[in-house]
């Protein structure tokens, strides 16, 4: 590699790059090793995975994307410093490189060691994990990681691009119809238009159309392959109800796996911030908040695997086989079903056209980054909808909130009303439905109507948001378990008034958060009765945790 002539170290602002104290460093030398390092050797490499943590203690280090190819710097690092960011400790592949840029010494120190370490030593902890969270924005942000080359038309693209960033994975998005060196690119390469979109990895790797869990693997760790597998706890669900019930069950000795069909996060994962959770005065995004809780999970050792689908369930023998769509069963002792909700559908004709393109049922910075400087309509009068519309307003031409009852604060927080009320450019239309959707390839333009006046308007739209209520994600569990007559999974003394064959009946049972099945718990949005809030699912995923230690402890 040519380096160039200006090698000083890269400034740290935002605290991405802390220094390591002296006694930090002799904690970690405990559990690794020191090693003198020469200028041009590789520590880690992008697409491979990060197996050690590296402390510099002489010399420098720079981070390369695009190493043998591209060689951009992105930053330079002297002694004190560490390296790495999130792969380190959840397993997937770097999506830079590590090479040494000045003659030295580093301290290496074992993957698996560094995260038992973690849990251990919660100030060394802390440093770390807060560095690699912002060192992983900072990779998202500078587009760093793989390629996803496609058509912005193309629902697969969509799907690809979505299941990055709900995953918080550096990738660069690379659009066909405004890229003709992409488009000639591919044709060198033989790629046929029916094989986009294209997922290219390190520069070498390409993946033609792959599935979810096709670039979930190739980005790694793994869903489950295995044909069987045996916890004591499994919780299908990782919203934040499924996060608290992880990181509670691990750090009690239970050995937990946590299945996911999209992403950590759930529906809160889809919120661009959430201002009302104790804990963060000033907000904190669904993203952030569930990346955190993950590697917490993971840190006390909760095994996660994204995506998997849950596709059905039985008894057998006392335990609770889940059958996985990507293959496999698992066969719990336990199981807490947290698997949430689903936005609803707004019943509008060609609705499905435009869903590819145009329609969106969450509002991160992916969403934002579709509608950037579109005129857009956010669909919806409740919270959701509130902070969809003052987060995207940041980016788009304009929006325009089309609210059905005739006062935002019918199903909105007052607070949030207000802010939304006294927005200049935040257009709010009460009492108006979407009748008609209008365009050719995407959205042009939405219909809507008044449904006190019948007048109808025509309002200039590049994207629609809609934010109309939900429902329970409860059909793979066929009739298993008791539901109300919503689809929410009942609970508790309302599973007993099912009047259900096989309820537990024991005193006391079946437990507060317990289904009409033994040893089988419900918590989060997708129960029966819950409050749809992130705090109190969060203690609900922790109080169904202590009910599964009382249920295993009877020996049921």
């Amino acid at each position: 590699m040519r380096w160039p002539p200006d090698l000083s170290e890269t400034p740290d602002p935002q605290g991405a790059y802390p220094r390591l104290s002296h006694a930090q460093l002799k904690v970690l030398a405990g559990r690794g090793e020191r090693r003198r390092v020469r200028r041009d050797d590789v520590l880690y490499a992008e697409g491979l995975p990060c197996t050690e943590f590296f402390a510099i203690l002489a010399g420098k280090v720079a981070t390369v994307e695009g190493f043998g190819v591209d060689d951009q710097v992105i930053g330079v690092h002297g002694p004190g410093r560490f390296l790495g960011e999130l792969n380190v400790l959840t397993g997937q592949v770097g999506f830079v490189t590590g090479v040494v840029a000045e003659d030295g010494e580093v301290l290496a120190v074992p993957a698996d060691a560094l995260r038992r370490l973690v849990a251990e030593d919660p100030a060394l902890g802390d440093l770390i994990l807060r560095a690699y969270l912002i060192r992983r924005m900072m990779l998202i942000g500078l587009g760093a990681g793989f390629r996803i080359i496609g058509s912005r038309f193309s629902a697969d693209s969509r799907r690809l691009r979505e299941f990055a960033a709900r995953n918080r994975l550096p990738h660069r998005w690379i659009d066909l119809e405004q890229d003709e060196e992409a488009e000639q690119f591919l044709r060198s390469m033989g790629v046929t238009p029916e094989e986009t979109p294209v997922v290219i990895l390190h520069g070498e790797t390409v993946l033609r159309n792959p599935s979810n869990a096709e670039l979930a693997r190739a980005i790694g760790p793994p869903g489950p392959r295995v044909q069987q597998t045996r916890c004591d706890l499994l919780v299908i669900g990782a919203g934040p109800a499924g996060l608290a019930a992880a990181v509670y069950g691990a750090s009690e000795g239970l050995v937990t796996m946590v299945l996911d069909n999209v992403a950590t996060g759930g529906q809160a994962g889809t919120s661009s911030r959430i201002e009302n959770y104790l804990g963060f005065p000033s907000g904190i995004s669904g993203g952030e908040l569930a990346e955190r809780a993950a590697i917490q999970a993971g840190k006390f050792g909760a095994h996660f695997h994204v995506p998997a689908q849950a596709c059905g369930l039985h008894l057998n023998a006392g335990d609770h086989i889940v059958a996985v769509r990507e293959g496999g069963t698992i066969h719990a002792r336990a199981l807490i079903v947290a698997t949430g909700v689903r936005y609803r559908r707004l019943d509008v004709q060609d609705l499905e056209r435009f869903e590819p393109t145009s329609v969106y049922y969450a509002a991160t910075m992916f969403e934002a980054q579709m509608c950037e400087r579109d005129p857009i309509v956010v669909v919806g009068g409740g919270n959701s909808a509130g902070q969809a519309a003052l987060f995207l307003v940041r980016h788009a031409a304009c929006v325009r909130l089309l609210v059905r009852e005739d006062a935002l604060s019918r199903n909105m927080s007052r607070y949030l009303a207000v802010e939304v009320e006294r927005h200049p450019r935040i257009q709010i239309m009460l009492n108006t439905e979407v009748r008609k959707l209008m365009g050719e390839e995407s959205l042009a333009a939405v219909i809507a109507e008044n449904t006190v006046t019948a007048e109808r308007s025509t309002i200039e739209a590049r994207a629609m948001f809609i934010f109309i209520g939900a429902a329970p994600h409860t059909a793979w569990l066929a009739d298993e378990i008791a539901l109300d007559p919503r689809g929410y999974i009942l609970t508790g003394a309302n599973a007993t008034r099912s009047g259900r064959e096989g309820t537990p009946g024991s005193v006391g049972r079946p437990f507060p958060l317990e289904t009409s099945r033994a040893g089988v718990f419900a918590a989060g949005d997708v129960r029966s009765g819950s409050v749809k809030r992130v705090a109190s699912a969060v203690g609900e995923g922790a109080m169904a945790v202590r009910l599964v230690h009382h249920y295993l402890q009877a020996g049921e």
